[in-house]
């Protein structure tokens, strides 16, 4: 017996494994030259409950929330699939963005050896370095395209955007604020000549940061405080609640002005303005982006899925009778049209994996604009 059907009941199932007959997979759908299978969408299923478990969500609440996200596993993975054969069907390149990743997560484990760290990869993911790499690049091409295709497309008028904040103004009043992210270099234990190497490194990072050197990327990898995982990023402060050698510091400061290293107790620190509001009516410059983004939000997921179903209706999809895609296109024909693909419902372990291996562990992708580490199994991540 070549083939093990993913139905057969459990007992023959362990008998056929200890004759070592190789592992199956149920096909559910086709998209363009890709497949969809049953594991993938069970996988995503447990996945979200341990992580609702881990969150303390419990029953009744935790089954509901995965009932209702289980109806749509089907169209979240097609959506997926099409957004990556499209990233790379306009070129789409994200090789520097996927490096970028992997180096900032080799830094946070601090394993220097490539062989070390492809072997941490392997034990915190569950999954291969390539598969675990292949995720990455999926993910980023989702995001670019999203961006491209939907978001550079969204605009409001200036006309309209004077109205809102004509009609608003109460809304944009503003405190004398100033937002805040930070590199600490930490001279805790060191002597002389610690110190003196510590406020080296501190100037040469200040010096950076005044040419135009992106200070998040900057304090992920050289702060020594712990706000370094939130990339430097401090929040928005009244200068009355800052450090009298601070406010002076920063009293004028504008937005993108960086300190020189400030010497406090335990280390040098260099600040960066990332916004500053200052007291009384913002002007609709300031604020323009603001209300754009506030104006845009709302249409960007209706765009999303209309760009979504435009993608389905040029595709080849095919979805096994039994499956349901939450996000079809009217009107469009996904029936399983190919009988002699239908009789085998199975094929062997190699073949899944060579369709599949590029759509593992979405869960633990970074969402758009930001950095998410590795988890360690039985972790959770924010969403």
């Amino acid at each position: 017996m070549k083939f093990l059907t993913v139905w057969a009941p459990l007992a023959l199932t362990a008998s056929l494994f200890a004759a070592d007959i190789a592992l199956v997979e149920e096909i559910v759908a086709k998209v363009n030259g890709d497949i969809i299978t049953r594991s993938e969408i069970e996988r995503a299923r447990r996945q979200l409950e341990t992580e609702l478990k881990a969150r303390g969500m419990k029953s009744p609440e935790l089954e509901k929330i995965v009932a209702d996200r289980e109806k749509d596993a089907l169209r979240e993975r097609i959506d997926q699939l099409l957004l990556v054969q499209k990233g790379k069907e306009i070129g789409i390149s994200v090789e520097q963005d996927v490096s970028k990743y992997l180096a900032d997560i080799q830094l946070q484990a601090k394993i220097p050896d490539p062989e070390k760290f492809q072997q941490y990869i392997r034990e915190q993911s569950g999954q291969s370095f390539e598969d675990f790499k292949s995720e990455i690049r999926n993910g980023y091409l989702t995001q670019r395209v999203i961006r491209q295709e939907v978001g550079g497309r969204l605009t409001v008028p200036r006309a309209e955007l004077e109205k809102y904040y004509n009609e608003n103004k109460s809304k944009y009043m503003r405190e004398d604020r100033v937002f805040l992210r930070e590199i600490l270099v930490s001279t805790e234990g060191k002597d002389a000549a610690g110190i003196a190497a510590a406020e080296k490194k501190a100037r040469d990072l200040s010096a950076r940061a005044k040419k135009g050197e992106k200070f998040p990327e900057m304090a992920r990898a050289n702060s020594d405080s712990t706000t370094k995982d939130q990339y430097g990023e401090l929040g928005g402060f009244k200068l009355t609640e800052l450090d009298k050698s601070i406010r002076d510091v920063l009293a004028s400061a504008d937005r993108n002005f960086v300190t020189d290293p400030i010497r406090i107790a335990n280390g040098f620190l260099i600040l960066k303005v990332e916004e500053r509001h200052k007291a009384g009516q913002a002007s609709f410059e300031e604020v323009e982006q603001e209300i754009m983004n506030e104006l845009i939000q709302p249409k960007f997921q209706p765009q999303v899925r209309e760009y979504l179903t435009k993608l389905r209706y040029e595709s080849f999809l095919e979805i096994k009778p039994g499956y349901v895609d939450s996000g079809a296109a009217e009107g469009k024909n996904t029936a399983w049209t190919d009988p002699a693909q239908l009789r085998p419902e199975t094929v062997t372990k190699e073949e899944v994996q060579a369709q599949t291996r590029n759509r593992r562990l979405l869960w633990m992708l970074p969402i758009p604009g930001t950095s998410t580490p590795v988890k360690k199994p039985g972790t959770s991540s924010s969403q």
